[in-house]
């Protein structure tokens, strides 16, 4: 999954692909690399970001989207209007930070048959990161994702549709994020595929001392963690590097 921000404050690329063309060029160079989804957001949800109106997040995304209707495109947004106009437009999944739980989502994705990403998230955006306490983050964050599951397939949208996501750097520490990586193939009971979002992480910074711009080795590092752990979905900003991680690792388990 190759991710597009088309955002001026996402924490990684935030005013890099908030021009139209510049987002789908984007989308295009990342599925020529190997991503086989490309996971567009019209609202950052970095910590500490305000949140943006539903008409702008709407007039960010859906001219994206409309443009790469040949694409298996995702929209990364927890609005339910949002949802709707983005799998009219040709969207294939939706991956949801609130995990479908804002009134109206459910019935948004319900009829379709789009894939829907069910992510765990501490708070909000905005005050996510402060001070983010848990008694056995992985227990809590798997028995939330496990409640959403099953609530989703309780509203008539079929397992077979979902994936999971334990939401690294979503209301937890750099130590809530390495327990959870270092679990991750606890989360296989759950039966539905993981998806793992490591990349370029503040958690990589507080490892290696790096800057943004200087994270990618510890990336390709999480990234191949995540396999290890079970995560059938790597959501990355640098694909053609990962891919290459993917390769090596499918060489090594088929010798």
């Amino acid at each position: 999954m190759g991710v597009v921000n088309i955002t001026p404050d996402s924490f990684s690329d935030g005013g890099q692909f908030l021009d139209r063309g510049a987002a789908i060029a984007q989308a295009r160079r990342l599925a020529e690399e190997g991503a086989h989804i490309i996971d567009l957001g019209g609202e950052s949800t970095r910590p500490g970001a305000a949140p943006v109106t539903e008409e702008e997040e709407l007039a960010r995304v859906l001219p994206v989207v409309e443009e790469l209707s040949d694409l298996c495109v995702s929209v990364d947004t927890r609005r339910p209007a949002v949802m709707q106009a983005a799998l009219d437009a040709g969207a294939s999944m939706i991956n949801d930070v609130q995990a479908l739980q804002a009134p109206g989502a459910v019935e948004s994705v319900r009829e379709s048959k789009c894939a829907v990403c069910l992510m765990h998230m501490k708070g909000e955006p905005a005050t996510m990161q402060l001070e983010p306490h848990y008694d056995d983050v992985v227990g809590e964050v798997k028995a939330f994702l496990r409640e959403r599951v099953a609530a989703a397939e309780a509203a008539g949208i079929a397992r077979e549709r979902l994936v999971i996501d334990p939401g690294f750097g979503f209301g937890k520490t750099a130590a809530h994020n390495l327990t959870l990586l270092k679990r991750l193939d606890e989360f296989a009971d759950l039966e539905v595929p993981l998806l793992a979002g490591l990349s370029r992480k503040s958690t990589i910074g507080k490892l290696t001392g790096r800057p943004l711009g200087e994270r990618l080795a510890g990336s390709l590092a999480m990234a191949l963690l995540g396999l290890l752990g079970g995560a059938t979905i790597l959501r990355v900003h640098e694909v053609k590097e990962t891919r290459d991680v993917i390769a090596v690792w499918e060489a090594v388990k088929a010798a």
